[in-house]
C-alpha cells in the first residue's frame, strides 16, 4: 500500500480538512483510500473514519517503535494510505511528523495556509524543504496543498512561486462549511460535528488527486509480531461516547486472543459477563449524569473487589475514582474502586509523550518494566494517602507528577494511553 503524509506547517492550519478532502478526492477519482494519523491522537481519526468508512491507524514511533509503525500501518486496508501529520512537521519532543515520514520512508505534502499569502507559500516550502538536513532526519518534500486558497491569480500565483521539485497538489478553498468546532482536548469528534459532505464534495474537485499517487512510495515491510495464544476469555470493552479513545490495534490485539464484548454505560447497559473489563480514555464529564446512574458502575464496583481484572485509561481512570467533579462544581459518584476524587480543569493539566517504570508486577507490567504512552487531560486527581502507585513516571505528569497508575485489587487506572504495540495488553490478557 503506498502512501503519502500531510505534513502541517504548524498546528492549526487545516490538516484535518485538508485530509478529509484528499480522502474524497482519491476516493471520486476511483482509489480505496485508508486514513492514518501520526502521532497518538483519537479526535481527528474520527473525522477520518467518517469519510472514509474504515479505521484510521495511529502511527506513533514513541508508543509503537518503528517495526510497531510499520505493522500498525500495513493492517490497513487501500491501496493508497493518507497520513495526517500531527502540529507542525518539525514539531515534538520525542515524535514528529517527520519522524513517522522518515520511519515509513514516505512523502511529504506540505499543507500551508495561503489565506494570507502567494509567494510567499514557495518560500515557506522551500524553507521546510532545506531543513531537513539542519534537523537530521531524511525527509522528502515533494508537493504543497493550498489550505483556504482562492483560485484564479491566488491559486496561480502560488503554483509559479513553488520550487523545483515541489509539485502544486491543489487547493482547499476558504468555506466556513469546513470549519470544525473545538472543544477541551481538540476538535468534536467526527459523529458529532461530521464537515458538511457538500462543501468537502466541492473541495476535492480542487485537489489532483492523480499526481499525489504518482508521489506516494510503499513503505518498508516489518517482521510480523509473535501472535500472544488465543483463549476463551471474554474482555468487556466501554464503548460510548464517554469511553471513545481507543485505537483499533488495541481492539484488533484483544480480539485476536479473546471475545471482545462491547457495552455502553452511558447507554445504562449493564457489566456483560466477563473476565476482564477495559475502559479507554473520552469524555466520561460529559456524562457524569448517566455514569453516576450506570448500573455498570455499580456492578464493576463490586466484581473489582472480588478480583475481577480492571484496566482503566484516563477517563477510565475518572470512572474507577470515587466522584468526579465538573467545571461547574457538581459532583457525581463514580464506581468508587480507586481511592481518589477526580476534577475538572478549564485547562489542561497534562500533555506529552511519557515513560512509566513498574514499581511492582501490575496488570500491564512486570516489575522493572518500562511502558511508554501518552496523556493529555484535562482533570487532576485528589488522591487518598494510602493510594497504591503501580508506575514511577520517568517522562510526563502522571496522577501525582512522579507517580500514576492507581491499584486495587487487580484494578489498574492510569493518565497513560498506551498502544496495543506496547505488551501492555498481552500481559493484561494473560492474566485473565
Amino acid at each position: 500500500m503506498r502512501g503519502f503524509v500531510l505534513g502541517g506547517t504548524a498546528s492549526g492550519v487545516g490538516k484535518t480538512v485538508a485530509t478529509l478532502a484528499v480522502l474524497r478526492a482519491l476516493d471520486d477519482a476511483g482509489y480505496d483510500p485508508q486514513p492514518a494519523k501520526a502521532g497518538p491522537d483519537f479526535i481527528d481519526p474520527s473525522h477520518h473514519e467518517a469519510v472514509a468508512e474504515k479505521p484510521s491507524r495511529s502511527l506513533d514511533p514513541w508508543l509503537a517503535g518503528e517495526a510497531g509503525t510499520r505493522r500498525t500501518y500495513y493492517r490497513g486496508e487501500g491501496d493508497v494510505c493518507v497520513v495526517e501529520g500531527m502540529m507542525g512537521l518539525y514539531d515534538g519532543s520525542v515524535a514528529s511528523t517527520a519522524g513517522v515520514a522518515e520511519v515509513l520512508d514516505l512523502p511529504v505534502v506540505l499543507v500551508a495556509d495561503a489565506s494570507a499569502g502567494m509567494q510567499s507559500v514557495g518560500a515557506t516550502a522551500l524553507g521546510f524543504r532545506e531543513y531537513a538536513a539542519e534537523a537530521g532526519v531524511n525527509v522528502d518534500v515533494v508537493g504543497v496543498l493550498a489550505q483556504r486558497a482562492h483560485g484564479g491569480r491566488h491559486e496561480a500565483g502560488i503554483r509559479d512561486a513553488l520550487p523545483d521539485g515541489v509539485d502544486y497538489l491543489g487547493r482547499i478553498p476558504p468555506v466556513d462549511a469546513l470549519e470544525i468546532p473545538e472543544r477541551h482536548l481538540g476538535l468534536r469528534m467526527g459523529d458529532e460535528a461530521p464537515v458538511d459532505p457538500d462543501a468537502l464534495d466541492a473541495a476535492a474537485e480542487h485537489v489532483d488527486a492523480e499526481r499525489l499517487v504518482d508521489l506516494a512510495r510503499e513503505p518498508p515491510r516489518p517482521e510480523p509480531a509473535a501472535p500472544g495464544p488465543a483463549t476463551e476469555n471474554r474482555v468487556a470493552v466501554a464503548d460510548d461516547a464517554a469511553f471513545c479513545f481507543e485505537y483499533p490495534a488495541t481492539r484488533q490485539r484483544l480480539r485476536a486472543r479473546a471475545d471482545v464484548v462491547p457495552f455502553s454505560p452511558v447507554a445504562g447497559d449493564d457489566l456483560p459477563d466477563c473476565d476482564g473489563v477495559y475502559l479507554p480514555g473520552g469524555y466520561p464529564e460529559l456524562h457524569a449524569d448517566a455514569l453516576a446512574d450506570s448500573p455498570a458502575l455499580d456492578a464493576l464496583a463490586d466484581r473489582a473487589a472480588d478480583g475481577l481484572p480492571v484496566l482503566g485509561e484516563c477517563g477510565g481512570l475518572m470512572a474507577l475514582a470515587e466522584s468526579l467533579t465538573t467545571t461547574d462544581g457538581d459532583s457525581h459518584a463514580m464506581a468508587g474502586v480507586l481511592p481518589a476524587d477526580v476534577t475538572m480543569r478549564e485547562r489542561y493539566q497534562a500533555l506529552d509523550h511519557v515513560k512509566l517504570r513498574a514499581r511492582g508486577d501490575t496488570l500491564t507490567a512486570s516489575a522493572g518494566d518500562r511502558l511508554r504512552g501518552h496523556e493529555f487531560h484535562y482533570s487532576e486527581g485528589d488522591v487518598a494517602g494510602d493510594a497504591r502507585f503501580a508506575f514511577d513516571v520517568e517522562r510526563g505528569d502522571g496522577i501525582t507528577g512522579d507517580r500514576d497508575g492507581l491499584t486495587e485489587y487487580d484494578t489498574l487506572g492510569t493518565y497513560a494511553h498506551v498502544h496495543a504495540e506496547s505488551s501492555a495488553f498481552d500481559r493484561f490478557l494473560d492474566s485473565l
